[in-house]
């Protein structure tokens, strides 16, 4: 049986700094798997004879299946340890990469990235799991935010990395990337992590257990508002990775390539945040910070719509709010978890998995959104993260923020 690292609060040393390397490299695999494909997604549509909304749909199946796979695979990870699922996981969504590759129609892609996303939601689960088995209090913020570097960085790469393969093949050949790139991290994790969870901490995965633990999830009104906190923000997020290859590249005229520096130019705010995020905490409380960039995604998505409302600005009046927006995700997406993981340790895989069910289910649902409208200019996407962000406001305000715990914690 592997060795079980001990639990500890302190920071990540020797091997933990080693688990955080090793789960940066797999949690990229879901920021390349959603982005590494936009810049195909005008030339998708024409090639399957598909709307825009629909190839849209093909992002949702993805969310929607992250969403779904994270309440099978949470219980899962708490009765079979972390590892397990985890190497599953990745090899069915290495397969599920090659029917991507082979869909003869927009339906069968949407299909195929649902399971891709399903399995795909093994990554997510089991690492932040795995951080909480190992760390406690403010050292899960700060491991999250280093973990956050690697979710900025890959989908500031992603899209760079697509305009490179179409320059070779076409986006059938991104799914093929994306395959090989799964089989590999079936071989890191195999390797190079070990299990956290040990035998004595496990939890049977039974049914009724299982919606047992969900109820008293989604009874804890702090945790909930924090979970739906997490999926708001992801909705503004979404509805900018959604509509931002059809904005660029139509509405500006932007070719893939520059699409590609764009997107990853935005992308940076999110990672020097994130980064930014443990010096802040040492000086701040968490739920301030969280209140503050809220408040200033809320004027960013504000100005989002007037800019494209009036075209002041042209291109860098567009990206400039984005970048604002993306930057304050970076300082709340850490702190998410770390807020909502504290209040129960004892089913830590479940609890992430409602924390990622929300989260990416709501996006999801946003995503096809935008699609439905204008996709030349930025009002639907400012539109819906106005709308996203208000909502996000109030939940920290009148619940969050009112929890006992919540603020003996932060």
């Amino acid at each position: 049986m592997p060795t079980t690292a001990p639990r500890t609060s302190s920071e990540p040393t020797g091997s933990h700094a080693q688990v955080v390397l090793v789960l940066g490299a797999l949690i990229a695999l879901g920021p390349l798997s959603i982005d590494m494909y936009l810049p195909a997604l005008p030339g998708l549509r024409d090639d399957l004879s598909a709307g825009e909304s629909q190839a849209q749909l093909t992002l949702t199946g993805m969310l929607l299946g992250l969403a779904f796979g994270q309440l099978v695979i949470g219980p899962l990870s708490d009765a079979l340890g972390r590892k397990r699922p985890l190497v599953t996981g990745l090899a069915v969504h290495a397969a599920a990469s090659v029917l991507c590759a082979l869909a003869p129609s927009v339906e069968m892609l949407a299909g195929a990235r649902l399971v891709q996303g399903f399995a795909g939601a093994a990554v997510s689960v089991t690492a932040m799991a795995v951080v909480r088995d190992q760390f406690e209090g403010i050292a899960v913020a700060r491991i999250m935010s280093r973990l956050m570097l690697v979710m900025g960085a890959a989908p500031m790469l992603a899209p760079t990395l697509g305009s490179v393969v179409l320059g070779w093949t076409s986006w059938r050949g991104i799914f093929v990337v994306l395959a090989v790139a799964a089989a590999l991290m079936v071989v890191l994790a195999t390797v190079a992590l070990r299990e956290t969870l040990p035998p004595e901490r496990r939890r049977p995965a039974r049914i009724r257990s299982s919606l047992g633990t969900y109820r008293s999830l989604l009874a804890d009104r702090a945790f909930l508002a924090l979970a739906l906190i997490g999926g708001l923000m992801m909705a503004a997020m979404f509805s900018y990775i959604s509509g931002a290859s059809f904005v660029l590249q139509e509405g500006f005229d932007l070719s893939a390539a520059e699409f590609s520096v764009v997107f990853g130019a935005n992308a940076l705010a999110l990672i020097v945040m994130s980064q930014v995020n443990p010096a802040l905490l040492r000086r701040f409380r968490i739920l301030d910070v969280m209140t503050t960039s809220i408040v200033v995604a809320l004027v960013a998505a504000i100005a989002l719509v007037l800019t494209g409302l009036t075209g002041i600005g042209g291109l860098v009046g567009a990206l400039l709010p984005l970048a604002v927006l993306l930057g304050c995700a970076g300082l709340i997406m850490p702190n998410v978890p770390a807020l909502a993981l504290s209040r129960h340790g004892e089913a830590a895989g479940s609890a992430a998995a409602v924390l990622g069910f929300l989260q990416f289910g709501v996006g999801g649902v946003v995503a096809p959104v935008v699609g439905l409208f204008d996709s030349t200019t930025t009002v639907p996407m400012g539109a819906v993260m106005v709308c996203a962000v208000v909502l996000a406001l109030i939940l920290l305000v009148v619940v969050v923020r009112r929890d006992p715990q919540v603020r003996a914690f932060a």
